[in-house]
């Protein structure tokens, strides 16, 4: 199996990326979104200020999140369609929560979220794997079913409020550090816990299935469940997603609306592998980062929103072909026959 050692056991199973391959893998990404920063200042000169580059931070982060988690369903074999519904039905779970019961301590709801995510990603990863059902079609009906119910249970129109205390995590600032959003701190905790976690033996060989799961399974890899910690993590990262989101733009209907084509972007955009096995997590973060970037970009110069779509697509194509002819150009190197000298 490609960038994996040969192996009597899943111990022994792990992705090890070549010397110098993670860099390669997300100086790209980093010199385009530093070509967009330049020129969103040049565009506006005044967005480096601290205070304007945080809430650029804050803005970005729900995006950057669920890229970090789709980045575990996609470096593993898959793909999460559901990350959308999940952040709608997170900010309209907890509004209509509050409205059930004015008390109730925010920290429960956050709680009913996290597992509510934890949940819908198990239940994506069982659906999957289990009973083989592909994860494009897996996680698009979870989509489909969160959508119907939402809508359902709302009509339409969702009910209730979103309290100032439950809301500081997307708009309020650190006590005593009133220049950090919250947002940001949280977006720094799950960024280092998604590098750590890639780090560990459970990350690398998440990345080894996914470059193939079959010489995986022989290994002794426990595929299915492998697959179902991604999807878990995923729905728990769209539920943290959820919780940014309600605080920052309050009760709506349509709040993750189009989420999970972004976050597909983001991870493409990042230079990962869609099928698996090839890819950072960091280099996805930034992918995000970009994608946001471009699309304030696009909104200072007067481009209407509704290009964003046509942009998202014409990035994915892009880099899936520029990622496959080099992959393919790797592969014909690396497995080109070696003549016999006469």
């Amino acid at each position: 199996m490609t960038g994996t050692e040969p192996a009597s056991g899943a111990a022994h199973l792990r992705w090890r990326p070549a010397p110098l391959a993670g860099l390669r893998a997300v100086a790209p990404v980093l010199v385009l979104l530093v070509a967009l920063l330049v020129a969103l200042a040049v565009v506006d000169p005044g967005f480096f200020d601290p205070e304007r580059l945080l809430a650029f931070l804050r803005r970005s982060a729900p995006l950057v999140i669920l890229a970090a988690g789709q980045y575990l369903v996609i470096v593993s074999g898959g793909f999460d369609l559901s990350v959308g519904a999940v952040v709608t039905a997170g900010v309209v779970v907890a509004a209509e929560l509050f409205n059930l019961a004015p008390g109730l301590p925010w920290l429960v709801v956050v709680a009913v979220l996290l597992l509510g995510g934890l949940l819908v990603g198990v239940v994506n990863g069982i659906v999957s794997t289990v009973f083989a059902v592909p994860s494009f079609i897996a996680t698009l009906g979870m989509m489909l079913v969160l959508q119907g119910a939402v809508f359902f249970w709302t009509q339409g129109a969702p009910r209730g409020y979103l309290p100032e205390d439950y809301r500081m995590l997307g708009r309020s600032a650190v006590p005593g550090a009133e220049w950090l959003p919250w947002a940001v701190v949280v977006l720094a905790v799950v960024g280092v816990a998604a590098v750590l976690f890639m780090r560990s033996d459970t990350g690398r060989t998440l990345v080894a299935t996914g470059d193939n799961d079959v010489a995986a399974g022989l290994a002794g890899v426990r595929v299915a469940r492998l697959r179902i910690l991604a999807f878990a993590l995923s729905g728990v990262a769209a539920a943290v997603a959820a919780i940014l989101v309600g605080g920052f733009t309050g009760v709506s209907a349509q709040a993750g609306s189009g989420y999970e084509f972004q976050a597909i972007t983001a991870v493409v955009l990042g230079g990962v592998a869609l099928g698996g096995g090839r890819g950072s997590v960091v280099a996805a973060m930034a992918g995000a980062f970009s994608l946001q970037a471009l699309f304030t970009l696009l909104t200072l110069l007067g481009v209407s929103g509704a290009l964003e779509s046509a942009v998202q697509g014409v990035i994915v194509i892009t880099a899936v072909a520029v990622g496959g002819i080099s992959w393919s150009r790797r592969a014909t190197r690396t497995h080109q026959p070696v003549r016999e000298s006469v």
